[in-house]
């Protein structure tokens, strides 16, 4: 019988097995359905990880090749490209004592098998909403896709899936691939939200939208999809107050694929199954100030349990209850669950906190277009704060509303020598039967590059063809373009 058995074996995942072992746990399983560790970190090659946790700009598989490790040298044990199918509780023997944890796997290693455990950590992280979730009209035809799905395509398999794009909804992961899709020479026509404000990062709008001259359409959703085989063009409309398409206020695109950004669902199917109460407006488990479900035993953490913007707090979360499972186990299955306050799941946020207060950190425009910055004004992509920044540009660039020197930094080089850390993939030719599936390997500038500079490197990584997996940190070209910056791999 397993102390702790972890259901997800990404960040959340990850972080809540190493803290169960810190606290001292010792049979300890991390369950995956992937053939690797990671998650979702894996796909996103861009930077700006662990600015909370690691206190410095990580990609998403640097932030999870650190974790990587840690469970490896923890010795904790790991089991991949397996499912878990049923979770389920046995009451002990005489009805005393606590219940035995049942968790039910089938993987092609493993086969079908039921694992038995003492605790069990939730870390099954969410899945996209899909067009049918939020009754798009219009007709069926290939080329619409989520984002995450894209970027799936883009970054790890090394499949363009269009060329004039069209973004439904300004999540991070929708401003990301309006990024990543540019980069890669396709045509973001507009970025489209229904909402007055904006529901991502304003450092993702700056770097994502604006670097590239992408609109960004407010108060606006598509109306209708047109096309037979392949989607050839979408109607985007204004809405009212009330969330209604305006009539004429059509404006037509012209595209081979629209990407949904339009939000996040916590993933809990096995969570019912265990019959843990599940929040029915966020989908998010309800859990305790421990992040003890409302069975005993059971444990969520990460956005199983409500949907994050940063992983960092996803991490911290995941370390309280990795930490609470392993209390619970270690005295004797005594739980703390009956004396905690129920919190539910909040869902996904549109706002980020400062000094305590919730504050859209875009403001809605009075046309519902894109949010305009005045002169000299620009917001800072430093951190996830978005600080809003004036430049006086007479007086040697004199900077305010920073909340750090950093932010200092950042606004005069805004209006002097723009930068930007570029990240991508390199190409990555099959060098026999025990290579990866993944076709691509992310890679990214050791230094920020100037914003000029961004396309002329793009051609220089497009060349780049490797014959074996490199590891983590190899410089691929050094000072490249002559400034001062390398090409480097950011997975091993």
């Amino acid at each position: 019988m397993y102390d702790v058995i972890v259901i997800g074996g990404g960040p959340a995942g990850m972080a809540a097995a190493c803290a169960a072992h810190d606290s001292g746990l010792r049979n300890i399983l991390i369950v995956e359905r992937d053939v690797e560790l990671g998650g979702i970190l894996n796909q996103c090659i861009h930077n700006g990880f662990g600015l909370g946790y690691f206190k410095e700009q990580l990609t998403g598989p640097e932030y999870a090749h650190r974790f990587i490790e840690r469970v490896e040298r923890k010795g904790i044990q790991i089991m991949l490209d397996t499912m878990v199918l049923d979770l389920s509780s046995e009451e002990a023997e005489g009805g005393k004592g606590p219940s035995k944890k049942i968790v039910t796997v089938v993987g092609k290693e493993t086969g079908f098998r039921k694992l038995e455990a003492k605790s069990v950590i939730l870390a099954m992280g969410c899945r996209e909403r899909t067009r049918g979730a939020i009754n798009t009209p219009g007709m069926r035809p290939a080329g619409v896709l989520t984002a995450g799905a894209a970027q799936r395509y883009v970054n790890v398999d090394g499949y363009m899936p269009g060329k004039r794009v069209v973004i439904l909804g300004s999540g991070d992961i929708g401003l990301i691939m309006a990024r990543r899709m540019t980069l890669e020479g396709a045509k973001v026509l507009a970025c489209v939200e229904v909402m007055p404000f904006c529901g991502g990062l304003a450092r993702n709008v700056v770097q994502c939208l604006d670097d590239f001259g992408i609109p960004l359409y407010l108060s606006h959703t598509v109306t209708d999809i047109k096309g037979k085989d392949r989607i050839q063009q979408v109607v985007v409309s204004k809405v009212d107050d009330k969330m209604r398409p305006i009539p004429g206020t059509e404006m037509y695109f012209d595209c081979d694929t629209l990407l949904l950004s339009v939000g996040l669902i916590p993933e809990n199917e096995l969570s019912l199954k265990a019959g843990i109460k599940v929040d029915p407006k966020s989908n998010g488990t309800v859990v305790h100030e421990n992040m003890e479900t409302t069975v005993e035993g059971f444990f969520a953490c990460g956005n199983v349990a409500h949907v994050h913007d940063l992983v960092d707090n996803v991490t911290r979360e995941a370390e309280k209850a990795g930490k609470a499972a392993a209390e619970y186990v270690l005295s004797n299955y005594y739980t703390l669950w009956l004396q905690n306050q129920i919190c539910d799941g909040c869902g996904t946020s549109t706002y980020f906190r400062k000094k305590g207060d919730i504050v859209k950190f875009l403001p809605p425009s009075p046309d519902g277009a894109a949010f305009k910055m005045g002169k000299n004004e620009v917001i800072c992509t430093v951190c996830p704060n978005g600080c809003h920044l004036k430049v006086d540009v007479e007086h040697d660039y004199k900077v305010t509303g920073n909340g750090c020197p950093k932010g200092k930094a950042y606004g005069k080089a805004e209006f002097t020598n723009p930068t930007r850390v570029v990240t991508s993939t390199v190409k990555l030719k099959a060098a026999g039967e025990n290579e990866a599936l993944d076709t691509r390997i992310p890679v990214k500038t050791s230094n920020p590059i100037p914003k000029t500079k961004i396309m002329d490197l793009m051609k220089l990584v497009d060349e780049i063809e490797l014959t074996e997996r490199p590891e983590i940190g190899t410089v691929l070209i050094r000072d490249v373009l002559g400034l001062d910056s390398n090409l480097i791999v950011t997975k091993g």
